[in-house]
């Protein structure tokens, strides 16, 4: 068997244990986001390095919709140019600062109805410690997307000696092995072919959807983000344009 085609296999296999073992769990989490959605408030989705792309996952993202907000911080996310300016040494040395996390949630007025997903695989550094714990300080549960296995067998970095899995209301296990990659190929020292993407996806499209049908089942229809590459297509311009007014009155409240 070829890598590409064992990848394959691994990375289903690990899809159908997310199914098998995670799904009572997002639909506990999609609970909790309707019942905030419908209540006017936010669910803050937060991730570092790779992570932050689970938070681009939910929104802004055709079939998206209004109530999702991605909060991204440039300067821990912006890996393309490895060295130099802007590179990966930087970002991964900020997730390592403790007390980084309460300067991001500084620059918010929070909601009494707003709640946190925090997306993390190894859900150990100081920076998403910080964010859970300051979440829950004001008054927000926070939904955590970690790999539990990696997270548990790994020592805890924040000074709390909290975990992420310690700190979150609702844990969703993405199943990714410790280290995150599933291929060992003869002459390669290091694994590669990672599957926090796959199965980090699967969840977040799992829970957008949940949230959708229950926000429905409350008679509340979700303001969607429709594809934008029909073009001159006049129906699906004018729901662009209602979902960015829809958006726009969410963030009231952030900034008042």
């Amino acid at each position: 068997m070829g890598a590409a085609a064992e990848y394959y296999q691994q990375a289903m296999t690990r899809l159908r244990c997310l199914a098998a073992t995670q799904s009572d769990l997002i639909d506990q989490a999609a609970d909790l986001c309707a019942e905030r959605i419908a209540r006017k408030g936010l669910i803050f989705c937060f991730g570092a390095g790779h992570s932050r792309m689970m938070c681009e996952e939910m929104t802004p993202r055709q079939g998206g919709f209004v109530g999702f907000y991605a909060l991204v911080e440039q300067a821990i996310s912006n890996h393309s140019a490895i060295v130099g300016p802007n590179g990966l040494r930087g970002p991964l040395h900020l997730e390592k600062v403790e007390g980084y996390g309460e300067e991001i949630l500084r620059s918010f007025k929070f909601g009494p109805h707003d709640a946190f997903i925090v997306i993390s695989t190894s859900g150990i550094r100081p920076l998403i410690i910080d964010i859970a714990l300051g979440a829950q300080a004001r008054g927000m549960p926070v939904i955590a997307v970690v790999a539990r296995e990696h997270c548990e067998q790994s020592v805890a970095a924040h000074s709390s000696g909290k975990k992420l899995v310690d700190v979150a209301n609702i844990v969703l296990d993405n199943q990714c092995p410790p280290g995150d990659c599933l291929i060992r190929l003869d002459g390669l020292d290091w694994l590669t072919g990672p599957v926090s993407t796959v199965t980090g996806g699967m969840l977040m499209n799992m829970l957008r959807v949940s949230v959708a049908e229950k926000l429905l089942e409350r008679g509340i229809t979700p303001v969607v983000l429709p594809s934008h590459q029909f073009i001159g297509h006049t129906t699906a311009e004018e729901q662009l344009e209602f979902f960015y007014e829809g958006y726009r009155r969410s963030l009231a409240h952030l900034f008042a």
